[in-house]
């Protein structure tokens, strides 16, 4: 029986929010990971007071099992991990650049009504819903490293040990930030009682509404 449990995204957010209570109105932005990082992001950026923003990546399923991730693309690079030497090279192109399409068409939804943030010499917060095995959000991590940030937070609320150290292990990362580590981790769905998807449109607004509220503060 899995004992860690959120409510939802929400409450997960708002715990979160507190760890990071100390950036508030600093010189930061927070990126959510989508779809699902989105509901964590807009309420952390608002209680933060600084703008949200997303970035793209998505994992290259093993062809046997496609929810197990053995590697990550974004529009700019990709990073191959365990069980990828299994698969052939020809499996791996088609898959890179069938991501690489599917990215820029969201890339346009997402930016219709906004524009995305300068993170050099930002302090940038990377948000999701939860990690599974790290391998996807290690793209992520090494895409924001080549915007130049000041630092590189990562916010998650749960997450396998496993992934957690190798995240720590990461040079491009200052600091991990995940308030459960399960050992009886097994997906990050299971470890929150209502954990609905969240659609690109919904997506989309909260990254719009979180930034409109920004500039109605200031």
């Amino acid at each position: 029986m899995i004992k860690t449990m959120f409510e939802d995204r929400t409450e997960a957010a708002i715990l979160l929010a507190k760890e990071l209570h100390h950036l508030k109105g600093e010189n930061t932005v927070v990126l959510a990971i989508p779809r699902g990082g989105l509901p964590l992001g807009a309420i952390i950026a608002k209680e933060l007071e600084v703008p949200l923003d997303i970035v793209l990546t998505k994992k290259i399923g093993h062809p046997s099992n496609k929810e197990y991730a053995i590697g990550a693309v974004s529009l700019k690079n990709s990073v191959l991990g365990f069980g990828s030497d299994s698969v052939s090279e020809e499996y791996l192109i088609d898959e890179i650049d069938s991501v690489r399409e599917t990215l820029k068409k969201r890339l346009q939804k997402f930016y219709l009504n906004v524009s995305p943030q300068n993170l050099k010499n930002k302090t940038v917060i990377i948000v999701d819903d939860g990690i599974a095995t790290g391998n996807t959000i290690l793209v992520t991590i090494e895409l924001v490293y080549n915007e130049n940030p000041a630092k590189i937070i990562i916010a998650v609320p749960v997450a396998p040990p496993s992934a957690i150290q190798k995240l720590k292990r990461s040079p491009y990362v200052d600091e991990v930030i995940c308030l459960e580590e399960p050992y009886d981790f097994n997906a990050v769905g299971n470890h929150y009682r209502n954990f609905d998807q969240v659609s690109d449109k919904e997506a989309i607004y909260l990254l719009e509404e979180a930034n409109s509220a920004l500039k109605k503060k200031k």
